[in-house]
This record gives structure tokens, sequence and C-alpha cells, in this order.
């Protein structure tokens, strides 16, 4: 029997053959994989829409002086849902541990302490997520369409957004520039 492994914690990066237009030249860190699918949010695909105009749009106040961050177009799946990638992972209303130190929160307690200025050290807001039903995203990447490798929370939370794909590539010796747009069955 072959054992599953599944991708929890890990970098998707899409080949630069990958056409579809929610994932062109993506990085896709993978929240849960099981045997039933997977859910990943899209941490390069920034919005024209920072946290302070989120804030605003929800009622919630933003103190004066804060530094807005921008708010990422997550995936095509319930883009009007919002997720809150972070670190320390924390005791937020609506969350899942990841990892010990990362975790995912969709509730709105996690706003409202950035509006006063007491967010997690780390975060990445989203709205939408990127999904999978069972063995989809195994076929895809039997078809060359994604890259995987271990998640770095410096490319997550520290690179601007338009580093995080080349150096998802990077933390696996592959430069992108490199690679032909042509898949290779031999």
């Amino acid at each position: 029997m072959i054992e599953q492994t599944f991708l929890t914690n890990q970098f998707l990066i899409a080949m630069p053959a990958l056409a579809d237009p929610h994932f062109v030249r993506t990085v896709t860190y993978i929240c849960e994989h099981s045997a039933a699918g997977a859910l990943g949010i899209v941490i390069n695909r920034p919005l024209d829409l920072d946290s302070s105009e989120l804030l605003s749009n929800l009622g919630i106040q933003f103190v004066p002086g804060s530094a807005a961050q921008p708010v990422f177009a997550g995936g095509p799946v319930h883009q009007e849902q919002g997720f809150v990638l972070h670190r320390p992972a924390g005791g937020w209303g609506s969350s899942l541990a990841i990892t010990d130190e990362i975790g995912i929160t969709t509730s709105r307690d996690i706003l409202e302490a950035l509006g006063r200025g007491e967010a997690p050290a780390d975060m990445l807001i989203a709205l939408g997520y990127a999904g999978w039903g069972p063995g989809q995203l195994e076929r895809e990447l039997g078809d060359n369409a994604w890259l995987c490798g271990p998640a770095d929370p410096a490319v997550m939370f520290r690179l601007p957004a338009e580093q995080r794909w080349s150096a998802a590539a990077a933390l696996l010796g592959i430069d992108l520039t490199l690679l032909s747009a042509e898949a290779g069955h031999g």
C-alpha cells in the first residue's frame, strides 16, 4: 500500500505553462489537504484594496497612523469571504491551526484587533480561497501544473508580493525563468 502524502503547510507554485487566469504566476499556501480535498490561499495577488479600506467597509475602527496592508485575492472560491493567515496562531474565535506557529482565521475578532493595532505580528488578509476536490490537486500535480515545496513564513509574510513566486521556487533551487512553458511527458 502506498502511503498518502498530504501537502498542508506547503507552497504550491504555478508552473510557467499554467494558463488558468486565477492561478497564473501564483504561490498558494496550502492550509489543509486530506483525502477529502485541499484548501489554500493565494499569497501573491494583491487587490486594489488595503486593510484600512476593508475595515472601514466592515464598520471597524482603524487606529489612525497604523500601517495599512494589502488585501489579497486568496482564490476564486467564496471571494466575498475573508481569511486571515497569521503568525502566531493565537486564540481567535474561528481559527484553524495549520502548524504550531501559523493559523488561519475567519472570525471578525482578528480584524477588530488589527483595527486597534493589536494584530498578530505577521498576517495576510485574503478574500476568497483556492479549493480542490478529492484527488483533484494530485491530478494537477501529475499534469505538471504546479511545483510543490516547503512553505517559508518569510516569503509569505515579509517579501513584497511581486517577489513571492520566484522566491518560493528558489527555495527548491529552481529559477522559473529558465523553465519551458512546454510540459514534458516522455
